[in-house]
């Protein structure tokens, strides 16, 4: 077999690469979030939802740490433990946080509506289906089963632990394509609902597709979502949007369902000669 070098890929897309929570299961990233912060509860740290959102994407140890780094929790950390919050504390919040973790996936692995779909249509078009997610494997071995059953089993799954370093770092999103055998990066298009998402994406060299609507920017259920007047809608759309935008996120939609679309422009843009 051999090999040609380009300067740059104008062909098609052969592989996307999706997170978990937020983007393909649990509309409005409920298990992730209610988990965190009553771990922290359970240490007598009132964490707002709001600020336990912040690094969502990131691997759960390493979320926890950035949680403990920022001033206003390691504050109400010392007013609760009588101490600065050490590593030790993140081991500690961490094992609390699994068995409350899986609980929750339990609740909350219902396929985003739109995401059997899209999935058939990538498939349809050749497009090779892998997985990032921010959540250790045993906790994934309660999600994996829960969405095939519901029709989604992708070829590829990485797990947060199973690299040298997770998001926004590169290592998983590439460690998918390695495992697919997708090359070059520029045929690959990284999708989550995160700005740690977005980082993974654009620090792999792929293209980078945000949800703003049903992950963790917006936080809502499906159904709270529904219940909101139209203006509301539009003002948290509008403030997600621009969050992600700002981050890097070649192409912002609402969800899932809007991806294959969001593919079209992007391959319009590959085939014009554009670069991520």
């Amino acid at each position: 077999m051999s090999f040609i070098q380009r300067r740059r890929y104008d062909g098609p897309i052969r592989a996307a690469i999706f997170d978990w929570a937020g983007t393909t299961v649990d509309f409005g990233c409920q298990a992730p979030i209610t988990s965190l912060v009553d771990a922290f509860a359970a240490m007598g740290v009132a964490v707002p939802l709001a600020t336990a959102r912040l690094p969502m994407g990131m691997a759960k140890w390493d979320h926890i740490r950035a949680l403990l780094d920022m001033p206003q929790v390691a504050a109400a950390w010392e007013k609760a433990q009588g101490r600065a919050p050490v590593i030790a504390d993140v081991d500690d919040i961490y094992e609390r946080f699994l068995p409350l973790q899986v609980a929750a996936v339990r609740r909350h692995a219902v396929l985003i509506p739109g995401t059997v779909e899209a999935m058939a249509a990538l498939q349809a078009r050749g497009i090779r289906i892998g997985t990032t997610t921010g959540f250790p494997r045993p906790v994934m071995e309660v999600v994996i089963p829960e969405a095939a059953r519901q029709g989604y089993a992708p070829e590829v799954i990485v797990c947060a632990g199973e690299t040298p370093s997770g998001r926004p770092g590169p290592a998983m999103a590439l460690k998918a394509l390695i495992a697919l055998d997708i090359h070059p990066v520029q045929a690959a298009v990284k999708i989550g609902d995160t700005v740690v998402d977005v980082g993974e994406g654009l620090n792999a060299g792929m293209w980078t597709i945000a949800l703003a609507v049903t992950g963790n920017e917006v936080g809502l259920t499906e159904a709270e979502w529904a219940a909101l007047p139209a203006e509301r809608q539009a003002a948290l759309r509008r403030i997600a949007t621009e969050k992600l935008q700002a981050a890097g996120a070649h192409e912002v939609v609402d969800g899932i369902a809007d991806v294959p679309a969001a593919l079209d422009r992007i391959q319009a843009r590959i085939t014009a000669g554009d670069v991520p």
